[in-house]
C-alpha cells in the first residue's frame, strides 16, 4: 500500500507515518518541516521505519509536481493548529488551510487514482454552539449546520479553514465525479509530542512549574478528549472501509466528556499534587461544551481501547523532562 501524509511532521501526521509504516504501507511524508528544528524524533523514526520525505508548501501549487500520481491512500493533515497561532498568525493558518486544500484536489483529480482523506475538527461547531445555545445537541451528529458567527473573531481563521476544506472536497466531488474520498472531524485528539499550545502540555508544564493557586480559563466548560493511538486506528479503519467514501465522520470519544477543571484534577493525582484552583472565565469565542457522536465510528466496528487516565500518564512521562 502507497500512502502520502501531507503535514506528515505534525503532531496527529507524525504518528499516523509510524503506525502505517510499522504495518509495512509505503509510507512519503510531505511537509514544511518548520517544526523539525525544535523536534528532531521525526528523522529517527524516519531511519527506523524507512519513511520518505518530501519537503515543500502545501500553500504552493508547484510543490505538488514534486509527487508521484499512484497513491493508494493521500491523507491530507496538513494546517496550523494551536489556539495562539489563530489570534498570532491568523493570515497563515487561513492560507494553509485552503489553499493546502484546493492545491490538493487540483492535484488529486489529475492523478484518477486513489481514495483521498480531508481531515476537519471539532472546530468547525463553534459558531452553531454559540448561536443554538440549549438546543446544540450534544453528542453531537455530523449533520449539525457549520455556521461562522463571527467573521471578525481571528480564532475562526482555524474553523472556517476546516468548513471551506470541507465545501471543496465536495465541490470537487461534484465537478469530477469522485467518490473515493471521506472528511473525518477529529475531537480533542491528544497524546506525546502534540506541541506546547495544547490544554494538556500546558497543564502539565504548570504543574512542573509548581504554579499554585492553578489558574483555569474556562474550568467549567468540557471536552471529550481521545488518545492518540484510539485516533490511529480509527482513522485507518475510516480510509480503509468502502462504506465512508463520500461521508463525513466523527473521530473522537462520545463516553469520556470531561470538565477541564476536572482534567486538571486528574492531571494533579497523576503527579502527586494538590494545588488550589483559580477558576476564571473563558476566552472570547472558547466553545461550553464539545462531545462527539460517535456512531459512524462505532457502526464501523471502531471501539477506544486506551483511557483518559492511561493517555494523560503517557502525556506526563514524555512531557514532564521537557519542561
Amino acid at each position: 500500500m502507497k500512502v502520502l501524509i501531507t503535514g506528515g511532521a505534525g503532531f496527529i501526521g507524525f504518528h499516523l507515518a509510524n503506525y502505517l509504516a510499522n504495518h509495512e504501507y509505503d509510507v512519503t511524508i510531505l511537509d514544511n518541516f518548520e517544526r523539525q528544528s525544535k523536534e528532531p524524533d521525526l528523522n529517527e523514526e524516519v531511519i527506523k521505519n524507512n519513511i520518505a520525505l518530501i519537503e515543500g508548501d502545501v500553500t504552493l501549487s508547484e510543490t505538488f509536481d514534486k509527487l508521484d500520481n499512484d497513491y493508494d491512500q493521500i491523507y491530507h493533515l496538513a494546517a496550523i493548529n494551536g489556539t495562539a497561532n489563530f489570534y498570532k498568525i491568523p493570515d497563515r493558518v487561513l492560507k494553509v488551510g485552503v489553499l493546502g486544500t484546493i492545491n490538493i484536489l487540483d492535484w488529486f483529480v489529475k492523478c484518477k487514482k486513489g481514495k483521498l482523506l480531508f481531515s476537519s475538527s471539532s472546530e468547525a461547531y463553534s459558531g452553531a454552539l454559540k448561536l443554538l445555545g440549549k438546543r446544540f445537541p450534544i453528542p453531537t451528529p455530523e449533520e449539525v449546520p457549520l455556521v461562522v458567527d463571527n467573521p471578525k473573531n481571528v480564532r475562526w481563521s482555524y474553523g472556517a479553514s476546516k468548513l471551506l476544506g470541507e465545501v471543496a472536497m465536495h465541490s470537487y466531488a461534484k465537478a469530477y465525479s469522485l467518490k473515493d474520498f471521506v472528511i473525518i472531524r477529529y475531537h480533542n485528539i491528544y497524546g506525546p509530542r502534540m506541541g506546547y499550545d495544547h490544554v494538556v502540555p500546558q497543564f502539565i508544564r504548570r504543574i512542573v512549574k509548581k504554579e499554585n493557586p492553578f489558574v483555569i480559563y474556562g474550568g467549567n466548560e468540557t471536552r471529550s478528549f481521545c488518545y492518540i493511538d484510539n485516533a490511529l486506528k480509527a482513522t485507518k479503519l475510516v480510509m480503509e472501509s468502502p462504506k465512508t467514501n463520500g461521508q463525513t465522520i466523527h473521530i473522537g470519544r462520545s463516553d469520556d466528556e470531561i470538565k477541564i477543571a476536572d482534567l486538571a484534577k486528574k492531571l494533579f493525582k497523576i503527579v502527586g499534587v494538590n494545588p488550589a484552583l483559580d477558576i476564571r472565565p473563558a476566552p472570547e469565542g472558547s466553545s461550553k461544551r464539545r462531545c462527539p457522536d460517535t456512531t459512524k465510528l462505532r457502526n464501523l466496528g471502531f471501539t477506544a481501547k486506551i483511557d483518559l487516565d492511561y493517555g494523560l500518564s503517557k502525556c506526563y512521562e514524555w512531557y514532564k523532562d521537557k519542561f
